[in-house]
Formats: structure tokens, sequence, C-alpha cells
């Protein structure tokens, strides 16, 4: 026979009133056995309280129901969160809740009309003062929060010693006129909250005194936060300065991001090569340095902020504002505390104490011992044009302290970096057009082994060598400007920085 499947249960006529039935029943039984109930509707404003909760009302402040009931519950119970449960539709079943009142053991249910949208929350108190019945959960609970407490402010002062200026003013080493008048300057600026522009070649030291005008400050406690323009794509300029809101676009860190401005809050921002920023990012940064607020990618939130600006360039950015490369208004937003930085060649008195510190880092960083430089090593430096300025010199004096054992360089150690092309030399500029043909290369004979003649390069090498070269006399063609060099290239700019290390090997 055929198994027959058991008939369903029927359910009660009545079904909707008994649910009724059975809701108010449970209503009234936890507003009778809970230490206090409340019901707040959909604006948040509280409707009713049990006869248990009255006895509250002094603690917070209140006399009567009349002047309680009415309120929204963010006003009258401090540190509540029966507005995130309105918001949510989520319960929050169990909790501690502490305020001038006490601490209190609470839940919070939304309540749902017919067709199952939020028109309330139920608050219930379910004991008073739980840390005498409730001792060891307590407990725990106090541990982990001061556990939480004291590992947030580790975090936040080891986020605060990494934003430390690594350089005093003492570190911009010289007794020459122009050093000491850069010192001078420095100083003075130091006292003051305006912004700086620092001018100078590449390698003068810009970043080294943008630390030292920080250290000097009153801002010296508080964070140093530095970026490259010039080391960051376009696309992600605005999201480095001013963050990302949370879910701003896709991709986007759930948490969100903070921005250079919100991490320099309260010290200070160092904007290095400022003459590369792209000219729609400029307004904004206009504005971050009027308003002292900025607007995170994605938000449309203000955010205030305190920050001191100090700004590098080694172009010259009054010629770039002439061309309508750069924003008059945001030049002489920046152009308040100039300072210039002069080149190595303006300053060869300091030469010998440059390098002997230099020298010392060298041996220090190496591991090796430290070399000292003979008269003629420096005289040999001292006769050197130094486009690279200081950057050039550290260059050389680590090549010839790597590449020998000798203790004491002499003028021959120094040849072989010397004879380089050094860094900031001009190179010829690139041809109108294209030769249509190149010429070709003078045939080589063949070796008796059948190996490949010795004077040709590996493929790889020979490209690599190519798009080298071509990488700088683009970069010497445009003065220095990447976003024009890659369009002269026809490549991207993320592209180009991916090369640069080749121009800079080979050059």
């Amino acid at each position: 026979m055929p198994c027959m499947s058991a008939p369903a249960p029927r359910l009660p006529r009545d079904t909707a009133g008994l649910l009724k039935l059975a809701a108010r029943s449970m209503f009234d039984l936890y507003a009778q056995t809970v230490q206090g109930m409340m019901v707040v509707d959909r604006d948040h404003r509280i409707v009713w309280i049990s006869e248990g909760y009255k006895r509250f009302l002094p603690a917070l402040g209140f006399e009567a129901e009349s002047e309680f009931v009415g309120r929204r519950v963010e006003e009258v119970v401090p540190n509540t969160l029966m507005a995130q449960v309105i918001e949510t539709g989520v319960p929050i079943m169990v909790d501690l809740l502490t305020n001038k009142a006490g601490t209190f053991l609470v839940s919070r249910v939304p309540l749902r009309d017919e067709a199952g949208e939020v028109i309330g929350a139920l608050g219930m108190v379910l004991m008073d003062h739980p840390e005498s019945t409730m001792q060891p959960l307590m407990t725990k609970f106090g541990r982990l929060q001061r556990e939480l407490e004291l590992a947030q402010r580790e975090l936040a002062a080891e986020q605060t010693r990494n934003r430390r200026p690594k350089y005093t003013i003492a570190a911009y080493i010289g007794a020459s006129p122009a050093a000491l008048e850069v010192k001078r300057q420095a100083r003075r600026v130091a006292g003051t909250e305006s912004t700086v522009l620092l001018l100078g070649e590449t390698g003068t030291g810009k970043e080294l005194l943008a630390h030292a005008i920080h250290a000097a400050s009153a801002r010296a406690a508080r964070p140093f936060v530095g970026v490259n323009i010039a080391a960051v794509p376009d696309t992600l300029l605005e999201a480095e300065f001013f963050g990302v809101a949370p879910g701003a676009y896709t991709g986007a860190e759930r948490k969100g991001r903070d921005g250079k401005f919100r991490l320099a809050d309260g010290g200070t921002l160092f904007l290095d090569e400022i003459g590369d920023m792209p000219l729609a990012l400029q307004a904004k940064l206009l504005r971050a340095l009027q308003e002292q607020e900025v607007e995170p990618l994605g938000s449309n939130q203000v955010i205030k902020v305190d920050v001191r600006v100090i700004a590098a360039t080694s172009r010259d950015l009054g010629a770039m504002v002439a061309q309508g490369l750069f924003r008059a208004d945001l030049y002489y937003r920046l152009n308040v505390l100039p300072i210039r930085l002069p080149a190595l060649r303006e300053r060869l008195p300091d030469l010998e104490a440059l390098a002997e510190a230099l020298l010392d880092d060298i041996a220090r960083r190496s591991g090796l011992p430290h070399k000292s430089l003979s008269s003629e090593a420096l005289d040999r430096l001292a006769g050197h044009a130094w486009p690279g300025n200081i950057r050039e010199l550290r260059n050389v004096l680590e090549q010839a302290a790597l590449m020998t054992d000798e203790l004491r360089l002499d003028a021959h150690h120094l040849d072989g970096a010397l004879q380089r092309m050094p860094a900031g030399e001009p190179l010829p500029a690139l041809p109108a057009a294209p030769p249509q043909r190149a010429p070709a290369a003078p045939a080589l004979p063949p070796r008796g082994d059948g190996a490949p003649p010795a004077l040709i390069k590996p493929l790889p090498q020979a490209i690599a060598e190519l798009e080298g070269r071509a990488i700088r006399e683009a970069l010497a063609a445009t003065g220095g400007n990447k976003l024009a060099a890659a369009r002269l290239l026809g490549i991207a700019r993320a592209t180009l920085y991916e090369k640069l290390p080749l121009a800079e090997r080979d050059g």
C-alpha cells in the first residue's frame, strides 16, 4: 500500500488574534518583571516608559515623567544605542550601558508594523547595577576595555614616533656665509605658523631643512608627514591628500583611509616637488590651505584640520605661473616665507665638512671602516661642477669608498665616479623628427670559436640602455617635467616612473 503522509495540522481560525494576545502578554510580563522599559518611535522620541523605569528619572536629572517623555532618547539617556537599533533594524539583545545613572544590563529590539517596516524600538533594563551579581563578567569586561585603551594609546604613540622629524637645523652642515644664512632663516621661520617655500636645485637638502624647521617649531611633538608629489600618479593624488570615505568606489577600503592632511593634523605637512602638482588638483589644495579643512573622496563631510605646510621645488614657479602651468593664487599662498638653498658650487668652503660627514654616514651604514680624503682628493672634488649637488657628492664618495680597501681616498679613487655623466647635467635636446632609418652598424667578423662577437650586447641590455637614454633626453628637453616627458615619449606617466631607474642607473 502506498505510504500516506500525515495531514498538516490545522491552525486556529483566529491566528492573528492569538499572536496579538501573545505579544500583549509578553509585553505585560516584561513590564512587570524587568527593572524598566521604554518605547521609542521612528523619530527617536520617547513615547512611553514603565512604572519601573520612573525610578531612574532623578538620576538622569528629571523630576517628572512629563519632562522625560516626548524628548529624543539621545538627549536624555547618555550613551544609548536605541537610535542605532531604529536605523539598522538589528536588535542588541544584551549590552552594558553606563551613564550618570549607573551601569545597567540592557536589551534593545526594533518594533515593526505589519509591512515589516521599523516604527520604533523597545528598550529594557534587565538588571540594575549588574556589577554586584555579575562580578566575574564585569571584571573581564573592564580588563578587556583597559587592554583596548592601552593598545590604542600605544598604536597612536608608535604612529607619532614614526612621524617625528629626522633632522635638526644642526644637521644642515656648513659654516660658509650662504649656509649660515640658510640656518638663520630656518630658525626664524620655525617660530611662525606661516607656509614656507623651499627653493633650490635637486640635491641641495630641501627635505632635510623641512624636517629641521618642524623640529625647531612649536609643532615638534606632533606628526611630520611628507609626500613627494612627483612620485604619486596623478589619479591617486587627490586620495593621497584628502583621504577616501568608506566604500567611496569599487576597491576602496571598507573602513576608508585618512589622507596626508588628516595624518598631519596638529603638525607639519611637507609637499615635495610641488611644481609637479596637476592644475586640476591645485585649486583643491589652495582651498585646503586657506580654509584648513578637507573633504575626503566620496564624502560630503568637511573635516577641519590644523596643518602647517612646508613646500619645496627645484623648478621656477614664477616662470610656470607666467606659462599657465601653475596657479598664481596658489603660488602666492605658498610663497609666504621663501628660503633659497644654495647649490654646492655656491658654498665650496663647506665641501670638506660635508664630505667628512657623508663618509661617516657611509661607514656607519656599510659597516666598513671610516675613510678620509687626501688634499689632492679634496682639490679634485672642489674642481667639479656638482650639478647634482650634495646627492651627487654622496654618490661619488660612496662609490669611491666601497670600491677600495684603502683607508685614505686619493684623487685617482674618485676618477671613476667623476667621469660618469653627473645627475642633472644638460643633455642634448630631442631632434625635431626622428630619422627615417638608422644607419647600418658596421659588420663584425665572426669569431673562430663560433661565439658571438664581443662587442654585441644582449638584446635586453641594449633595449634597456636605449630606453634609459631616451628618458634622460626627454626629461632634459622638458626641464624635468615628468608629465611632459611622458607625453613626448608617447607613454603613460606610470610607465615613465617604472622605467626611471633605467635612466638613473645608466646616467
